[in-house]
């Protein structure tokens, strides 16, 4: 296969799967953030201390974890026609995507918020601070980098979820690789896809670095 022939592929499959991608690390950042400060907040001691809550809410969040994406992609299959009216295609995909990365996300999100200083938070309650105004004022601004460097995790792992998408139908690069790396025993093909998902990957880890060294920077001068 000649570069002119992989290109076209290779730029419809990366364009594929940043869209899986992106729009997954957006419904995984609007589901988990909320579940993540809810496990510290219904957890002993918390601001809104409920055992029966956390626990439940900690199980759900465990299950989800446990289970191998592959298998969680088809488990789904019927949601994701209920939700989207089918199974394959980019669209599709964002479905089991997201739902198989808020769980991860919402415990990272949980680490992140359990490291800010408890003195902060008694500082706003003793002024009669509330809750909302506790999670918005300190829990969120004081946690940022750990979440920015949260959602940077999360960002590469759903790269590699997308990968495996591709052999059900998912497309992108890993259906490229898939379809004509493996299945045309095209060799090189299959080497310079595994080199654009490196890309990809590198690229989000730079930028997210990037980004978790200025807002470190912005806290320590504030």
């Amino acid at each position: 296969m000649t570069w002119s022939e992989m290109r076209p592929l290779l730029t419809q499959g990366t364009l594929d799967t940043l869209y899986m991608v992106l729009w997954s690390t957006l419904v995984t950042v609007i589901g988990g953030l909320p579940l993540g400060i809810l496990l510290v907040l219904t957890d002993k001691g918390g601001l809104l201390q409920n055992t029966p809550v956390n626990k439940a809410v900690g199980v759900v969040v465990n299950i989800g974890r446990s289970l191998p994406f592959i298998i969680l992609l088809i488990a789904l299959i019927p949601f994701t026609t209920a939700v989207v009216g089918t199974f394959i295609g980019p669209t599709a995909m964002i479905v089991p995507l997201a739902v198989g990365a808020i769980p991860f996300f919402a415990r990272l999100v949980e680490t992140a918020i359990r490291e800010v200083d408890h003195g902060l938070v008694e500082a706003v309650q003793s002024m009669g601070g509330s809750i909302p105004t506790i999670i918005r004022k300190v829990l969120l601004p004081q946690a940022l980098p750990s979440i920015v460097a949260a959602v940077t995790t999360t960002v590469i792992v759903l790269v590699g979820y997308s990968a495996m998408a591709g052999a059900v139908g998912g497309e992108g690069l890993g259906s490229k690789a898939v379809t004509y790396g493996f299945q045309r025993f095209e060799t090189e093909f299959m080497l310079v896809t595994v080199v654009v998902l490196i890309a990809v990957v590198t690229a989000v880890q730079l930028v997210g670095d990037g980004i978790v060294r200025l807002l470190a920077r912005r806290g320590r001068t504030a």
